[in-house]
């Protein structure tokens, strides 16, 4: 976005694909200088829900990641990857926060149910079991995210009708990771797309609703996957919507993952999870004293959502060979550049992140 320190050579998920994160960050605040804590899901989500990538995850990922090591047991598998100060919605749950769940921690059913049925087979995390939306799937990118909106929409409704809603929700929306050009397979403008239309819908759900006045929503990639970015390879996108956010606004302040933790650590009345929150940078300077109530109106979809790749894709057979059950069993610099050219073209020149000169 040429109002904040951007390159557009290097976007591949321009404005044409994503006009809904495009929106967010014209309308509200464009965060362009945030940064994950994390270099791979495996340390990312933990960094995103607990402010801490604990030992064993640290030591471990790498060699899983390097195909040395087929078990992947860094969120809520086993007790060895549990961070010592719990997550945030353990904290909170601590704290008699209103909870609620979707697609966290979560064990999908193996066949896809038909719509209304429970998608989720079981719950790894106690506090989440008891709070979770059994028919919002978890990662699956054989399942639309605008499938897993309509999930939290329907229920958003039920809380307006009750009148009070859980005052911390937690949700994952993972289809902007794509199936690469995996033959039959959603292509990756379209799977970034959905992804991106979902995001639309649930802002401007919200922000219709009786709850807007006192709601915030807080978007964050767990991790950058070393995409390509002229700035750092941990430079990431991220989002903060609410009436109380500042509008029309670049906010360069340095933010990373921690940072945002700590901001809903403060809403919340929280105590910090770790020496990493409690010390970041809180993004008071994104606020405004004075909300603006004016609602949020998605984008509709400027590409269809359902265009999925064929045997005549760039890279296809490297593609092929990819695990995409689960996210990041690949190996991201071949899918970054199977990416990059299947958006730019094959002969395009190879993107350039850093210079050093003499």
């Amino acid at each position: 976005m040429k109002e904040g320190n951007g390159d557009a050579s290097l976007t591949i998920f321009g404005e044409q694909i994503t006009p809904n994160l495009h929106k967010i960050a014209r309308e509200f605040v464009l965060l362009d200088n945030f940064y994950v804590n994390s270099d791979v899901s495996a340390d990312g989500h933990n960094w995103s829900t607990a402010a801490i990538a604990p030992d064993y995850v640290q030591k471990l990922w790498p060699n899983q990641y390097a195909g040395r090591r087929k078990l992947f047991d860094f969120e809520e598998q086993d007790i060895t990857s549990l961070p010592p100060a719990g997550y945030l919605w353990t904290n909170a749950n601590s704290a008699g926060v209103t909870l609620r769940n979707y697609g966290y921690s979560v064990n999908n059913k193996k066949e896809i149910p038909a719509t209304g049925e429970e998608q989720v087979a079981s719950v790894r995390d106690p506090v989440l079991a008891k709070v979770t939306n059994r028919l919002y799937r978890g990662f699956d990118l054989n399942y639309p995210d605008v499938d897993r909106a309509k999930i939290f929409v329907n229920e958003l409704a039920e809380f307006e009708k009750s009148g009070t809603m859980p005052r911390l929700m937690v949700m994952r929306l993972g289809n902007d990771h794509t199936s690469g050009t995996s033959v039959g397979k959603v292509a990756p403008l379209s799977a970034a797309a959905d992804n991106d239309y979902a995001v639309g819908q649930i802002v401007e759900a919200v922000s219709k609703s009786r709850f807007w006045t006192s709601t915030v929503i807080c978007i964050l990639e767990d991790d950058a996957q070393n995409g390509q970015d002229h700035v750092d390879s941990h430079r990431s996108p991220a989002y903060i919507v609410s009436p109380y956010v500042k509008h029309h606004t670049v906010d360069s302040n340095m933010y990373n993952t921690a940072s945002m933790l700590r901001t809903i650590e403060l809403f919340l009345g929280l105590r910090p999870m770790t020496q990493f929150d409690a010390a970041a940078r809180p993004m008071t300077a994104s606020f405004q004293a004075q909300p603006d109530l004016a609602p949020f109106a998605a984008e509709k979809p400027r590409i269809p959502l359902d265009t999925r790749n064929t045997a005549t894709a760039p890279l296809a057979a490297a593609s092929n060979r990819m695990d995409f059950d689960e996210a990041d069993e690949i190996d991201d610099d071949q899918l970054n550049e199977i990416l990059w050219k299947a958006i730019k073209g094959v002969n395009a020149p190879a993107p350039v992140r850093s210079f050093f000169g003499k």
